[in-house]
């Protein structure tokens, strides 16, 4: 009877030593967060998407480039139309407006193009006499609501929604003026691809302070704001992701993984992760900042060329331009 009692004793002991390592020992991320989900969407032959942006009653709006047409991609059914923009549209950038318009930069039309999301009625608002050929990019709207927008051809301008004025700038160093983006605070930054380097907008007078990236002609080519109003580039030339701390005045670079690296997008999703593209490794990439690691999402098809990111909480989004699909990584954050 004794050895049986002293056998239950030390299972017992066994059991509640166990428990306890399993209570009590650390669990990674890895362990906890769902393996990223990628998924993705064909669209009309042709069609070239560009840009995409996730519009809030769950849709994804693309600029079909080559068709001249706004497309509307619904996720849980894959049912999908477009929006024709007129005769020469070539629409390159989309972004979701504080009215959830869509708000497209056409360089085709060389004008600023708003596509209802109820209606789906188009409004263009054309550039100024005398910017003809501005090589319209991207947009983001400030904190007061104005939209700003670049022109590659060495133009950045801004739109009132309100009265539908347009005023356009030159850069300060001409050709380049290519991604822009909003920090939470509404101020506005751009990138210059040609001119390597970013650009602070003051918001009063449209006037620009050109920030250099430590790395020489690194073909800065988007740029994104993180929670804290840092400013994430994609440096196209070298393959380098950097961050500027505007409070610090300060900056910090690192390389993506692949040797043949090359940056094309960049964007910050809710978590403050950093996602680029990468055209050499033909894949898409996330950074963390506070581990400083890299994963990579390859890509299925090749040279899928994705040329721009956006999102939403959990979900990032991209087109492959050049296989015309549309692509979503489902991170479950």
């Amino acid at each position: 009877m004794q050895n049986m009692k002293r056998r239950s004793f030390v299972v017992l002991t066994l059991l509640l030593t166990l428990l306890l390592m399993v209570l009590t020992s650390p669990v990674t991320a890895q362990e906890t967060a769902a393996e990223p989900e990628v998924q993705e969407y064909p669209v009309p032959p042709g069609s070239h998407p560009h840009d995409v942006a996730p519009a809030p009653d769950g849709t994804i709006w693309y600029t079909a480039q080559q068709t001249g047409t706004l497309g509307r991609l619904d996720p849980e059914t894959g049912e999908l139309h477009e929006v024709p923009l007129g005769q020469g549209s070539a629409p390159h950038g989309v972004i979701i407006g504080p009215d959830d318009a869509a708000w497209v930069t056409d360089g085709g039309l060389n004008a600023i193009v708003r596509v209802d999301s109820e209606t789906e009625e188009v409004t263009v608002y054309p550039l100024p006499t005398g910017s003809p050929d501005a090589n319209l990019n991207t947009a983001a709207f400030d904190g007061n609501g104005v939209l700003w927008f670049t022109g590659q051809n060495g133009i950045y301008g801004r739109l009132n929604p309100e009265t539908g004025e347009i005023e356009v700038f030159d850069a300060p160093r001409g050709r380049g003026p290519y991604g822009i983006t909003a920090t939470p605070d509404g101020d506005i930054y751009y990138a210059s691809l040609a001119g390597s380097h970013i650009a602070h907008v003051d918001l009063e007078t449209g006037e620009t302070t050109v920030l250099e990236p430590p790395t020489p002609n690194q073909g800065a080519r988007r740029v994104w704001s993180d929670s804290q109003g840092r400013i994430w580039v994609s440096e196209w030339n070298v393959g380098n992701v950097s961050v500027y701390d505007p409070d610090a005045d300060s900056w910090q670079t690192w390389e993506l993984p692949e040797s043949n690296a090359q940056a094309y997008a960049v964007y910050v999703d809710d978590q403050d992760m950093i996602w680029l593209t990468d055209f050499g490794a033909n894949a898409i990439v996330s950074f963390d900042p506070i581990s400083e690691e890299f994963t990579t999402y390859p890509l299925s098809s090749p040279a899928a060329a994705v040329r721009q990111l956006l999102g939403r909480p959990g979900e990032v989004w991209g087109a492959e331009s050049s296989v015309d699909k549309l692509i979503v990584i489902r991170t479950g954050a």
